[in-house]
């Protein structure tokens, strides 16, 4: 399975909540990303958060829409994040969600690792093809 790494840089943007989540401390942000080396795309998506602060717990959802170049390859795909914190020991899985491939990137699998250091944000993304569906 092929890795690639590169920097990219997330903008996010508190969103309003639907009537159901209002006032459960639930929040919601829009996110705005841009990736660079191997992957070089835009993201965009929404995601879904809850934190205890007093003792540091809490899980985090989204969904995001990639769009731009992978290794040569045009297309877009979705990845699915999920997070969980518990007491302070972060949890993160992201990972393309099947079948979302498009144009050259149709059949993409794969999971990415993101890595924060001296405040810049970092990716691994392993990822592979199979025969798309017809």
């Amino acid at each position: 399975m092929p890795t690639v790494s590169g920097e990219f840089e997330v903008k996010m943007q508190p969103e309003s909540m639907s009537a159901v989540a209002a006032g459960s401390g639930i929040g919601r942000m829009s996110l705005d990303k841009r990736y660079h080396g191997a992957l070089d795309a835009t993201g965009t998506g929404e995601m879904l958060a809850y934190m205890d602060r007093a003792i540091m717990s809490g899980a985090y959802v989204a969904m995001e829409l990639v769009q731009g170049r992978l290794d040569g390859r045009s297309g877009s795909f979705l990845l699915h994040h999920r997070g969980t914190m518990t007491r302070g020991a972060p949890g993160l899985t992201v990972a393309v969600v099947p079948d979302s491939g498009t144009g050259e990137l149709a059949g993409l699998d794969g999971t990415l690792v993101i890595r924060i250091e001296n405040g810049q944000h970092y990716y691994d993304f392993d990822y592979a093809f199979s025969e798309a569906p017809r």
